[in-house]
């Protein structure tokens, strides 16, 4: 008896993470602007493939909080709202918290020096008045971290999570919800933590600049 052939599913699959790559980075590069409408006939026109990857594609991202779905009704890049925006901020601490306690100690010479200048242009920036493009630009400051963290299993949470989580920072309140005099001396912090290769002064940093209670 002949062996089956995978191949076919493991092309689907790649086209599919494709597809879900390039509508994720119009939506984080605001191409494709919150609330928009999304047609499948539109969507097949722009990335040349077929309806069936576009859909589990979209799935995905819908799953990852970038597209919201009603059977029959829409598909949409979603809307974040001032509602959503200390939760998401929040929960980015928490997962935030552990994965800097565990990549500041693997951080090389060169990669140190690297967050350290990243953690002051955050300070420059916020100290220019620019926190709402700051969010615009969260993922990828989050993706440092996650990157050295050397945990696989921690490292897919915030490959699932990030994107969502970081796109509902964008709402024009985020500084009146995150006040900057609150959170740019944790940063500040945070900085300085990693300078100093100090992975629980990191960790108690990353969560305070994300305003969860202090530990007693």
């Amino acid at each position: 008896m002949p062996v089956p052939s995978t191949q076919p599913a493991a092309e689907r699959k790649l086209l599919r993470d494709t597809v879900q790559d390039k509508i994720r980075d119009a939506i984080m590069d605001g191409t494709l602007e919150p609330g928009e409408r999304l047609n499948d006939d539109d969507l097949i026109a722009w990335l040349g493939v077929s309806r069936t990857p576009i859909r589990e594609a979209l799935a995905e991202l819908a799953r990852a909080g970038l597209i919201e779905m009603a059977p029959n009704r829409y598909t949409r890049v979603a809307a974040p709202t001032k509602g959503e925006l200390l939760d998401a901020y929040q929960t980015l601490g928490v997962i935030y918290g552990g994965v800097v306690r565990l990549a500041v100690p693997r951080f090389s010479d060169a990669e140190r020096r690297t967050v350290v200048a990243t953690l002051d242009q955050v300070l420059t920036r916020l100290g220019k008045g620019e926190q709402a493009a700051l969010a615009h630009d969260g993922a990828d400051v989050y993706a440092m971290w996650a990157d050295a963290c050397g945990n696989a299993s921690l490292a897919q949470l915030c490959r699932a999570t990030t994107d969502g989580l970081s796109f509902k920072l964008r709402v024009p309140e985020i500084a009146e919800v995150v006040p900057v005099d609150v959170v740019a001396p944790r940063i500040a912090d945070l900085r300085d933590a990693v300078r100093a290769t100090d992975p629980i002064a990191a960790e108690l940093a990353m969560e305070a600049v994300h305003l969860l209670p202090e530990r007693s």
